[in-house]
């Protein structure tokens, strides 16, 4: 828990853009798995491919492949079969 608050913190306390590259691994993957979890995802991993973030992730009882720009946009989804 403190760990959460202190990247919090760090990110949106010194008014800093949340940026991929400029953040940790760690915090990097906490943001990601908060902004999709209240899109309704339920993530499952999270990897780095060909410059982007690469999401695994569950909603509605569907699996879907979500990608990430260096700002932690949704750049396309993609659903699994």
């Amino acid at each position: 828990m403190k760990t959460l608050a202190a990247a919090t913190a760090l990110i949106f306390g010194l008014g800093l853009p949340a940026l991929a590259g400029s953040m940790t691994d760690a915090a990097m993957r906490e943001k990601v798995t908060a902004d999709l979890t209240a899109e309704g995802y339920e993530v499952r991993k999270i990897d780095r491919e060909d410059g982007m973030i690469e999401v695994y992730a569950v909603k509605d009882g569907k699996m879907y492949e979500i990608y990430l720009d260096g700002e932690l946009k949704i750049v396309r989804t993609k659903e699994q079969s």
